[in-house]
């Protein structure tokens, strides 16, 4: 298995954040085939697979926004208002996903990217592992 770590500052803002250059210059540099796996080790944030660029990023935060108010109604309350959302994000939009690499490329549908999702304004800087798990690894 190849691995790496890659840091991303999301800001004090919701955010979603484009991980696709990252993750095929990672598959291309690891070559050959296998599963890329993404995961976020952070307790709020998630990673989506979503088409970005064309309206649909900020669809989803507005989407999250309706879902997961920023005010006072949870009980994990530290932080800025309405943190206890970014706690809760994670159960829709989960930590991980997981992508075919076949001879060093990402094998995405055409309009699909691999986005960090973040609600979370008080940490602005992420990290997200990416592995390369390979025939024998």
């Amino acid at each position: 298995m190849k691995s790496t770590l890659v840091a991303v500052t999301t800001g004090r803002r919701e955010v979603v954040h484009d991980l696709t250059p990252a993750c095929a210059q990672f598959a291309r540099e690891s070559g050959g085939d296998g599963l890329l796996h993404m995961f976020v080790p952070h307790a709020t944030a998630g990673v989506a697979i979503i088409e970005l660029g064309a309206g649909s990023d900020d669809d989803l935060l507005a989407a999250l926004r309706e879902l997961l108010p920023a005010d006072d109604r949870w009980r994990h309350a530290h932080g800025s208002p309405g943190h206890g959302r970014s706690h809760v994000m994670p159960a829709l939009i989960p930590p991980y996903a997981t992508v075919p690499v076949l001879g060093g490329e990402l094998m995405l549908g055409t309009w699909q990217s691999i986005a960090l999702v973040d609600l979370n304004v008080d940490n602005p800087e992420r990290s997200v592992r990416l592995s390369l798990l390979t025939n024998g690894s």
